[in-house]
């Protein structure tokens, strides 16, 4: 299919996508749009920037317009889980600009946000429910969202669900749903505890897959630079003060890690801002309204900034600190080259580092080239280059001793030259907390689009909607 005219979409659609200047169907809406007007359902293997919001939130208005449904006093009928409050909130943009011609209620149930003005807004039924999973389960604890009504749910960025720890609270939200619905179970990767609840969840589903688990960003060019610890701080500095580049996002492992990399920032004279769970949603608000403006060129964030982010500009990503999990890599540098644009991304690599680089080039399939800060372009090699040497490579700080090698004290398992421990993965004990507390309520998505844009996850014009 090569026109949006083709799937036979209604009119006030039709209305809405031409609005937009929407022509062309990304990968995955061509294989699902179709899949989820037939009534099936699909388990989606899509990352972020894909179209993949469009490529449910249409089907599923053209079955709200042709069914004509009614929602009952404090019910909806359709369900969007997602992992993110602002993930959420671009969610019900989408689907407020798609089905503008419809006249249908589209309502957003988040922490941050009194949960008595979600009860007032949800009082007398909606047709779309867009909620994060620990907000969504305090309003059915206290009887203000009813979900025996639901005919569609919608399961989106499914393993991140999983890395946060909302997997109970999903299992105790299902169990409140009618057996009979449609399911639409959407995740960028798909590790064993995903696939076990995409089995649990959907009958005979139709997979769609436009990238292959954890492969990475064709257009993005990768590089690493081999360097100490304490000399991070002035490489990304002296790096971020080029002039290619555009719009940056550096990741961090830690929050406490990015609000120190924005203090050395701005002691070196580099405007940066940080944005994490522990920053409020109207702090969090006002960095990404500064950074897709242009006021700020550099955003500094953790790794639960890697999904949802969707700011068209950023052209350069840094990895100033090397992910534990190496799928994180994968999304992480999945924020830059988007809409067919180029994009760059860098790491720096320390000694103790270097573990991690190993099993990322491992899951990717390919040697990351060794460049300098001078040279953060070129070719790229591809799965047929040569690995490099890693347990022969001497790194520039390897301290003179014997054999070479830098002497180091016994360390525990995961800690680093600093001290520093892995961050563990949220208890599943947030299941029954309040949002307030809870993992969604510190997620960071990142949804933003260019300046002036009013259409949600905008890519080139005449591209598929986002």
């Amino acid at each position: 299919m090569t026109s949006f005219d083709d799937f036979g979409l209604s009119e006030p659609l039709t209305r809405a996508l031409a609005d937009e200047r929407y022509v062309t169907p990304t990968p995955i809406q061509v294989q699902t749009i179709p899949t989820v007007l037939a009534g099936r359902d699909v388990v989606g293997i899509a990352q972020t920037g894909t179209g993949k919001t469009a490529a449910f939130a249409l089907p599923i208005l053209e079955h709200l317009a042709r069914t004509r449904f009614r929602p009952q006093r404090r019910g909806c009928g359709v369900l969007v889980l997602s992992p993110t409050r602002e993930l959420s909130a671009q969610i019900v943009e989408s689907f407020r600009t798609y089905g503008r011609h419809l006249r249908l209620r589209v309502e957003l149930a988040i922490g941050g946000v009194p949960i008595a003005r979600q009860s007032r807004a949800l009082a007398n039924g909606v047709d779309v429910l867009v909620a994060t999973p620990g907000r969504l389960l305090d309003l059915v604890e206290n009887d203000l969202v009813r979900l025996q009504g639901v005919e569609v749910l919608v399961l989106d960025e499914a393993d991140q669900m999983l890395d946060m720890g909302f997997i109970p609270a999903i299992r105790a939200i299902v169990a409140k749903l009618p057996a009979k619905r449609q399911n639409l179970f959407f995740s960028a990767t798909m590790p064993q505890a995903i696939s076990e609840l995409a089995g649990q969840l959907l009958r005979d589903p139709v997979r769609v897959a436009v990238t292959p688990a954890a492969s990475t960003v064709e257009r993005v060019d990768q590089r690493v630079i081999y360097v100490d610890r304490g000399g991070k701080p002035a490489l990304l500095a002296d790096t971020l003060k080029r002039d290619d580049i555009r719009q940056a996002l550096v990741f961090t492992r830690t929050k406490h890690g990015a609000d120190k990399v924005v203090r050395g920032l701005a002691q070196a004279g580099v405007t940066a801002a940080a944005i994490h769970g522990n920053k409020s949603q109207n702090e969090r608000d006002r960095v990404l309204a500064a950074f897709r403006d242009g006021r700020v060129r550099t955003l500094v964030a953790t790794d639960i900034a890697a999904r949802g982010i969707d700011i068209m500009g950023i052209s350069h990503v840094f990895n100033y600190d090397l992910p534990h999990v190496a799928e994180s890599y994968v999304h992480r540098i999945g924020r830059t080259a988007r809409a067919g644009a180029d994009g760059f991304a860098i790491s720096f690599c320390d000694a103790d580092e270097r573990p991690l680089l190993r099993a990322i080039e491992k899951l990717i399939r390919l040697t990351i080239p060794a460049t300098t800060s001078g040279r953060l372009s070129g070719p790229s090699p591809g799965r047929e280059s040569q690995p490099r040497a890693f347990d022969h490579a001497k790194p520039k700080h390897a301290a003179p001793g014997k054999n070479g090698a830098r002497k180091r004290r016994r360390r525990g398992a995961g800690e680093s030259a600093n001290g520093w421990r892995p961050e563990r993965a949220p208890h599943d004990g947030n299941a029954g907390r309040s949002d307030a507390s809870r993992n969604d309520g510190a997620s960071i998505a990142f949804l933003q689009q260019s300046p002036g844009a009013r259409r949600p996850n905008m890519g080139r014009s005449g591209s598929g909607p986002r």
